[in-house]
């Protein structure tokens, strides 16, 4: 696979709810087996905070409120030959029961606690949390 000749733009939402956070399983090629947020590309002429809801109810089928601007990530991936510039939306659940809506991309998703997140989680968290950003003390 050839590098794409920029970085892309990725949404990754952080769900919160109950004081834990929401994190699915990811199975297709891109950050097979690792954890990762909600989210995906930033569509042309599409707003960060549409993409996110966008994205969000794509893939678990739950709506968002009380939507913020959270850090960004520069994310190498020398392995796939990939360069995103993650950027985080923190944002509350509303409503609607998490389910698996893309089955070819997310095996499941689970709800956990910031400070007891599975492994191996997505290079963007990775990379997230070496900032010691904390979605619940904003």
């Amino acid at each position: 696979m050839s590098p794409s000749p920029r970085p892309q733009i990725g949404i990754g939402v952080i769900v919160r709810k109950d004081g834990k956070v929401l994190l699915g399983k990811r199975i297709g090629a891109h950050g097979k087996g690792t954890w990762g947020f909600p989210g995906g590309h930033l569509e042309l002429f599409e707003e960060v905070f549409d993409c996110a809801k966008r994205e969000t109810l794509e893939e678990t089928d739950i709506t968002l409120t009380n939507l913020t601007v959270g850090p960004y990530t520069n994310d190498i991936m020398q392995e796939t030959g990939k360069h995103y510039v993650t950027l985080f939306v923190i944002a509350d659940y509303a409503e609607g029961e998490v389910q698996v809506r893309e089955p070819d991309k997310c095996e499941v998703w689970q709800w956990f606690d910031w400070h007891a997140l599975p492994t191996p989680l997505f290079l963007p968290i990775q990379n997230l949390l070496k900032t010691d950003f904390n979605p619940f003390t904003l």
